[in-house]
């Protein structure tokens, strides 16, 4: 809702909405649809273009540092040729589902491009 302006990144539902999804949903920088069980049982893997949004949405609310570090271990589960799938195993950072994973490229895309520092800041 930030990304878009319908919510300005710093209102407190914003904030506590970040803060109340990285309590329920989050497994180190994993990050999960959802937790209730459904067709397929309780869900075993995080969605990776979940784990991109909750980067994106921390440093909007100014959690840069942690933004960064998610972002990093994020990148650390690609495969050697630096393509992630749909989900990923938070235990095993094997990777599941589609593959590759258009959103999950897109997710890199997006955060890399937010969290870069800007040529004005290069020396």
């Amino acid at each position: 809702m930030a990304e878009v302006g319908l919510i300005d990144p710093m209102d407190p539902r914003f904030v506590s909405t970040v803060e109340r999804l990285e309590e329920t949903l989050t497994d180190g920088p994993h990050m999960r649809r959802y937790e209730a069980a459904d067709d397929f049982g309780a869900p075993e893997v995080s969605f990776n273009i979940c784990a991109f949004w909750r980067i994106e949405a921390l440093a909007r609310i100014g959690q840069i540092d942690k933004a960064r570090e998610t972002f990093e271990a994020m990148l650390a589960l690609r495969n050697p040729l630096g393509l992630l799938s749909e989900d990923t195993h938070p235990e095993t950072g094997e990777l599941w589902g589609n593959f590759p994973q258009t959103y999950s490229m897109v997710g890199i895309i997006n955060c890399a491009r937010l969290l870069s520092k800007g040529w004005e800041t290069r020396i």
